[in-house]
């Protein structure tokens, strides 16, 4: 599903995944429904008219966290909006990056939609200019619990709409807030009660970052069987296995769509059918290669978890406290971040475990003992040349990373705010470390397919299939065929390249049609 620059419509029902990668990614405009706009203003009814009563409500009239119980009085709660935002904003480390700023404003935005946060009107369509004129606030990499919400990252970003800290304006040069936001047109919020809160109490970094990965996943598994496929033929592996009425012995939905690829992409493959014959004496293949599909299949109903979960929390109402329907302002606990960060970790093992079995069908392929008769690490003369040696010492770096990347985040705790806040998700840290493990199985998959596309070559005159053929040939557009050792990194990048954008399957579905 695509959709179009200017089109992204935010109201208090679900956005869709597709939505959130064109916003975060592609630039896409949003705007406010009319019944978000009438559901923000009915609750901000509701909390100006509690601000005026004696009582104290937390969030409206009361201090925060641990400092709860103070009843703070009318004529100091403007200062403790800003008080919040400006004491919060409190991250350090590296800058994070764009697309994961975009998604959780867009999110966070959303949320706003539901009318359960009690805004301003002017503050909600505030952040939806920012989103429209490309000022991204500057968030740092460390400052997020994933309880209470994703409370740095969001006070930067809520920072900038008070007209402080720092921003990219729409070039992505660094700038004062107040000065991109004044050249833009915009005007700073001045926050009432209780919005300080409501900007930053939120799982939208993280579920942001579990947006995007998901997206990157779902292609790189895809890939991932692309890769299997190739190594298949270059290593003169049999497609027997990978047949349906076997696959079927075990219904497991990601195995049978990750076979069906498999079978898609090997098919009328003069390699394949070169060894066919009663003369093959091959009575199995390593599970590298029989077990791909299990493999790549796992990590698909892995994801499959993760995109139920991330559904559910994009159809939420994250804040507290929450403005329900009949008025009240009420405390709850639906910050906490365990529902997102468990499936953060759990998509960072298939990653670290695709990431593995690539790697060792690379390592396959240049053995001479292992390979069915290719020449030592594919190279062109053995000795005076190395070949793809080092490319596969590159893979196990990365996969040693990858394993590292998957001891989970979700399992530890610091309590904070003098124990008030005393278990916390860590889901942001989840979110970050899956970002790098995603990365990482899309170098480790390219180098894989890189391999395999030389010892494809190297095969001739037998032909690989027509898909995996169309796969090599659109490589080869920028990597020049097997010859005498020259400057691998910028091959590995250009394969890199080829696979995040998506080039190499397409080129592959050419053929076969839409793969799974």
């Amino acid at each position: 599903m695509g959709f179009d620059m200017g089109d992204v419509e935010v109201g208090p029902e679900p956005l869709a995944f597709e939505q959130v990668v064109a916003v975060a990614r592609d630039g896409a405009r949003v705007s406010l429904t009319d019944g978000a706009l009438k559901l923000i203003g009915e609750a901000r009814a509701h909390v100006e008219e509690l601000s005026a009563r004696p009582t104290p409500v937390y969030g409206v009239s009361t201090g925060f966290g641990a400092l709860a119980t103070r009843h703070i009085a009318p004529e100091l709660r403007a200062q403790l909006q800003l008080n919040i935002v400006r004491s919060h904003a409190a991250g350090s480390g590296p800058e994070v990056e764009r697309e994961v700023v975009r998604a959780l404003m867009l999110l966070r935005l959303r949320t706003l939609a539901t009318g359960r946060t009690g805004v301003q009107p002017t503050t909600a369509r505030t952040l939806a200019g920012l989103l429209n004129a490309g000022i991204t606030p500057q968030v740092f990499e460390y400052g997020s619990l994933g309880c209470s919400g994703d409370l740095a990252p969001l006070a930067h970003v809520a920072l900038a709409l008070i007209g402080e800290g720092s921003v990219r304006d729409a070039n992505g040069e660094l700038r004062p807030a107040g000065e991109a936001l004044a050249e833009a047109g915009i005007s700073p919020v001045l926050l009432g009660a209780k919005e300080g809160l409501a900007l930053l109490n939120g799982t939208d970094g993280m579920l942001g970052m579990l947006v995007l990965a998901m997206n990157d996943l779902r292609r790189l598994l895809t890939t991932a069987d692309l890769a299997a496929a190739m190594s298949v033929e270059a290593l003169l592996g049999t497609d027997r296995v990978f047949a349906a009425d076997l696959q079927n012995l075990r219904p497991h939905p990601g195995q049978a769509a990750s076979a069906a690829n498999l079978r898609a992409l090997l098919d009328a493959s003069q390699i394949m059918e070169s060894h066919r014959g009663p003369d093959c004496t091959r009575v199995q293949d390593a599970y590298s290669l029989r077990c791909a599909p299990q493999v790549n299949g796992a990590a698909r109903d892995t994801l499959e978890h993760a995109e139920l979960v991330a559904g559910r929390e994009m159809a939420s109402a994250i804040d507290n406290p929450v403005v329900l329907p009949d008025g009240r302002v009420e405390s709850n606990g639906n910050f906490h971040g365990a529902p997102v960060a468990y499936v953060l970790d759990f998509l960072a093992v298939p990653a670290a475990d695709v990431a593995s079995m690539s790697e060792r069908r690379t390592d396959r392929m240049l053995d001479k003992g292992r390979s069915a008769g290719l020449p030592a690490f594919l190279a062109d003369d053995p000795g005076v040349d190395s070949g793809h040696m080092i490319a596969q010492y590159t893979q196990a770096s990365i996969v040693s990373e990858l394993k590292r990347l998957a001891a989970p985040a979700s399992a530890d705790s610091i309590p904070s705010s003098a124990m008030q806040e005393d278990h916390v998700s860590m889901g942001w840290n989840a979110a970050r470390k899956l970002r790098r493990a995603v990365d990482g199985l899309a170098q480790v998959v390219a180098i894989e397919i890189l391999t395999a596309a030389r010892a494809l070559d190297l095969r001739t005159p037998l032909r690989p299939g027509p898909a995996t053929a169309a796969v090599v040939a659109k490589l080869r557009e920028t990597v020049p065929p097997p010859g005498p050792d020259r400057y691998l990194a910028p091959e590995i990048a250009a394969a890199a390249a080829l696979v995040r954008d998506g080039s190499l399957v397409a080129a592959a579905e050419a053929v076969t049609g839409p793969l799974a």
